[in-house]
């Protein structure tokens, strides 16, 4: 993602953020914004060229709007293995204030 869950730095990362913290899923993030590697290496990687990039158990869900249709439809909660909000008819616009403290380390250093 662009920034971090607690700051996400566009709106694409925040829309992302938002749908995983409204259904409670644990996740990592990687901010690629410090290191222009990371963006390279994980585009070489998942062949998809926007970012944020969602991976669940190791393959590529898609982006932001991948996302929000999931999240709309009741799929992401269902591919995430967790509960669909009672009231979610549409994919959360603001970052949630309790992110979850999962870090994934950068090696490309």
């Amino acid at each position: 993602m662009k920034g971090t869950p607690e700051a996400p730095a566009c709106g694409f990362s925040a829309r992302t953020v938002g749908a995983l913290q409204a259904l409670d899923a644990p996740f990592a993030a990687v901010d690629i914004l410090p290191d222009p590697r990371i963006r390279q290496e994980l585009s070489a990687i998942s062949q998809w060229p926007t970012i944020p990039q969602l991976f669940v158990g190791g393959e590529l869900i898609g982006g932001a709007d991948i996302v929000a249709e999931m999240f709309e439809s009741g799929e992401l909660a269902e591919v995430l293995g967790v509960e669909q909000p009672v009231a979610a008819d549409e994919a959360p616009d603001a970052v949630p204030t309790n992110p979850p403290n999962m870090q994934i380390e950068n090696r490309l250093a």
